[in-house]
């Protein structure tokens, strides 16, 4: 006759063995999910990405009438001259994308970009402390009239995204989409950096974040912190760098007596001229280099 006791205690044993197991695999991926930050998954197994919330969402405002006609309003309207160019209304048409060549408006991808915290030094320079998601951008599938744009969404409140802006250029999701599973792409917008993150090393995207890290290869990511704390730290929202508006590029608000309402689209002149849309998103930011913030 068996010992059903043995046997029974062995099982239970080995059930112990395989639950602490299972829970040791568990903390490691958490672990290390932690240490490489937010990544995209694969799009065949999963079209959610689950580094950006609400992408459901997201993709709904892209593929929107709203959305397309907004930026068929933006493509028919020539970019003005000059990077003080004035900013011009862009008119309302009933049917914007008539006679318009074909074209969709890719996935949204997100853009990350370096924490007023991490900049001020009060953050560690950690992936989940030093980088947030800010802002989705979709990219055209075409040229349209040889011009590209980028849609830029941003998070409305209570959960959602909305129109912010359409940009001139496709530049800010090119350098988004080089995101890859295991690394973690942002941008330091106020020298239009585009930088890779890979565990906790940074490298640079392009000439001018070669330039923010001072033509090095690659830093980690406490050494960048350190040259970004130097270039910013005193000019974060509510120092006298801010309230004064050098921060912008242009007033948080128009005039009324400019002669258009708040919900009137517009363009402003320059590289990356952007459409301000009703809303109230504040998008008529011309970027200035790190010696101006």
């Amino acid at each position: 006759m068996r010992d059903t006791r043995n046997t029974g205690t062995t099982a239970e044993r080995a059930s112990s063995r395989c639950s602490r197991l299972a829970i040791v695999l568990a903390l490691s991926a958490s672990a290390l999910l932690s240490a490489i930050g937010p990544v995209r998954a694969a799009p065949a197994k999963d079209p959610l990405p689950a580094d950006i919330p609400d992408y459901q969402a997201a993709l709904d405002a892209v593929k929107s009438t709203a959305v397309r006609n907004a930026v068929c309003r933006f493509l028919r309207t020539p970019l003005p001259t000059g990077a003080g160019g004035p900013v011009q209304s862009i008119p309302d048409t009933a049917e914007p994308c008539r006679g318009l060549p074909t074209f969709t408006i890719k996935d949204p991808l997100a853009l990350n970009e370096i924490t007023p915290g991490f900049v001020a030094g009060t953050a560690r320079p950690l992936p989940t402390e030093a980088i947030k998601l800010t802002q989705l951008v979709s990219s055209l599938s075409a040229t349209v009239n040889g011009r590209t744009a980028t849609v830029m969404l941003a998070p409305t409140r209570g959960g959602g995204w909305h129109l912010a802006a359409v940009r001139d250029g496709d530049s800010d999701a090119s350098y988004a989409g080089r995101a890859t599973l295991g690394t973690l792409v942002f941008t330091e917008p106020q020298i239009r950096g585009w930088y890779q993150l890979k565990l906790n090393t940074v490298e640079p995207l392009n000439d001018q974040a070669r330039e923010g890290l001072n033509g090095q290869a690659s830093v980690s990511l406490a050494d960048y912190q350190q040259p970004v704390k130097a270039r910013y730290a005193d000019k974060l929202p509510g120092s006298e760098y801010d309230t004064k508006g050098y921060s912008s590029g242009s007033g948080p608000q128009r005039k009324e007596e400019d002669g258009t309402s708040a919900s009137t689209p517009l363009l402003v002149g320059g590289s990356g001229a952007a459409l301000a849309l009703a809303g109230g998103v504040v998008v008529l930011r011309r970027h200035k280099r790190a010696s101006t913030g």
